[in-house]
């Protein structure tokens, strides 16, 4: 869905209205009818959803004759695996990533579940493909090639929701498009990033896709490639800005509360930083919100330090300013005073408090201003050093020298194990040392949202907590000394995280969906989607 502030007039289609919300078991809204024609829910005749493509070689040519379309059917019959293997033998054919990346939009809008089955059971090949646009040329490439569409484009107004085709939505990932990943302002064509981020909210957290919806929110764009660009389908204009871009933002807010109740998870997603601390802060009081390049990195960069530091046997107590205050019960403000920033213009000092965005300034301490990264290191003597920018090459080798002539890290660990137990935050290929390859540990925020987001939604949640982040991180730290090389197992490490997401929620009572089910293992699975073909009968 791209929302825009546009003056258009009222057109005379149709405009849904939203009815009263079913559940299912235990108290979990209705958000498995897929398949299930329902007055809430309409879907597209049989006839013309399995008569062509994959889906048709599914079907048994005994339930195809009773269908009576056996003129037009294969002789061949292919079980889900088949095609699963079929597929991904066709997308390792291709040289060019952007040409996955297509072939998989494609598949998802013929065939939905065997595009989730094939993401799962996939997902350390596929997830680059799917989500980090930094391994092709650019999502600016994508709408050039006129694929249908993920979302609608409107005017604004409150009504707008009405008309998306869901009634039970869930979960809402949106962004203005002005810091996608490492590519900039994308304007309206950054709505690969919320698409593919509830692609994970399924593939890794058991989200069903009925209850999924990106919202790209269009104000215009300062990228004058896009704007002279004759295939760019966004407004032609500069940026919102102050309170016009606040009042567009307010509507949509209260709109999706509207429409959608208390309950729906709200993620805001590659906003840029003077947007993304203002608007955490001002919806978290009143909304279900949660901000995945702030909190969810925050919480994996937690998890790696967590995870190396029982590696090296170093209390957590002297780093991280939560878990000191957590532990020992003293002032987050005291806290704090162990942490130094550093940012574009060197380190954080109180003498720069006048000019530092509001974020920064509990940050700023009493120090004379230092300008580079190496002389901070030299002058603060930090314990850790954590690269949260995306500059790159910022850690050179005088910095790691520097780090490692001020710590025992490495009479600890030995160096080529730190290569192994130290995430990054983007993937990087083995390393060989010593005749042994190491695989870098990646901090990749799809180890937590997916389980963090579903364990809010099935535990009735209304807020976000940081007590719900640590939970998050701390499962992420159990993996042991190194946090997982491949995603392989990252569904399962979603699955825990939303389990312990239930507990706490439970005990402490942050969870409005009760009674507490007697089970919440079953319970849990009884409310994950399942990509498997379902019979016709």
């Amino acid at each position: 869905l791209v929302i825009r502030r546009v003056v258009l007039g009222r057109g005379g289609g149709k405009v849904w209205t939203l009815l009263e919300r079913r559940t299912m078991m235990n108290g979990v809204e209705k958000t498995i009818a897929e398949d299930i024609a329902t007055e809430e829910q309409l879907i597209t005749p049989w006839t013309v959803s399995v008569s062509s493509g994959y889906t048709l070689l599914r079907i048994t040519p005994k339930k195809l004759a009773y269908r009576m379309r056996c003129n037009f059917a294969s002789p061949a019959l292919l079980t889900q695996e088949l095609q699963e293997r079929k597929l991904m033998h066709n997308l390792r054919q291709y040289e060019v990533p952007l040409q996955r990346y297509m072939a998989m939009m494609d598949l998802q809008e013929r065939n939905e579940r065997l595009f989730y089955k094939l993401l799962i059971d996939n997902v350390e090949e596929l997830l680059p493909v799917r989500v980090h646009s930094h391994r092709w040329r650019g999502l600016s490439e994508v709408r050039e090639h006129l694929q249908t569409p993920s979302g609608s484009l409107h005017q604004f107004e409150r009504e707008l929701l009405k008309n998306w085709p869901e009634r039970n939505i869930q979960v809402i990932v949106v962004t203005d498009g002005e810091r996608i990943l490492g590519l900039g302002d994308l304007g309206c064509q950054g709505m690969g990033i919320p698409v593919g981020k509830l692609s994970l909210y399924t593939a890794l957290g058991g989200l069903r896709p009925s209850a999924c919806l990106p919202v790209t929110i269009d104000v215009g764009t300062n990228n004058d490639k896009l704007l002279n660009n004759e295939f760019y389908i966004g407004l032609r204009r500069r940026r919102a800005t102050g309170q016009e871009y606040a009042e567009l933002l307010d509507e949509f807010m209260t709109a999706v509360k509207k429409n959608y109740g208390e309950k729906v998870l709200v993620q805001f997603e590659d906003f840029a930083n003077h947007n993304a601390f203002e608007l955490l802060a001002k919806y978290k009081p009143t909304h279900l919100v949660f901000n995945d390049d702030i909190q969810g990195t925050a919480s994996v960069v937690l998890a790696g330090l967590l995870s190396a530091l029982k590696l090296a046997g170093t209390g957590i107590a002297e780093l991280i300013a939560l878990e000191i205050s957590k532990q020992t019960n003293a002032p987050l403000e005291e806290t704090r005073k162990n942490i130094w920033l550093v940012d574009s213009k060197g380190l954080i000092v109180s003498s720069r408090k006048g000019s530092l965005q509001h974020f920064k300034k509990p940050w700023a301490h009493e120090h004379e201003p230092i300008k580079g990264l190496l002389d901070a290191v030299k002058a603060i003597k930090p314990t850790v050093l954590i690269g949260s920018s995306g500059v790159g090459k910022t850690f050179t080798k005088e910095v790691v020298e520097a780090m490692a002539s001020l710590n025992e890290l490495k009479k600890l660990i030995h160096g080529a194990r730190v290569v192994q137990s130290l995430p990054s935050g983007s993937p990087f290929d083995p390393v060989e040392y010593n005749s042994k390859v190491y695989v870098p540990g990646q901090a990749n925020n799809a180890y937590i949202f997916p389980g963090f987001g579903l364990g809010l939604i099935i535990s009735g949640a209304i807020r976000v907590h940081d007590d719900m982040l640590l939970a998050a991180s701390e499962t992420l730290a159990e993996q042991g000394a190194n946090l997982p090389t491949v995603f392989q197992h990252s569904k399962d490490i979603s699955r825990r995280s939303l389990l312990r997401l239930l507990l706490k929620h439970m005990n402490f009572g942050l969870a409005s969906r009760l009674p507490r089910p007697k089970d919440l293992v079953k319970y849990a699975e009884s409310c994950m989607y399942s990509p498997l073909y379902r019979s016709y009968r």
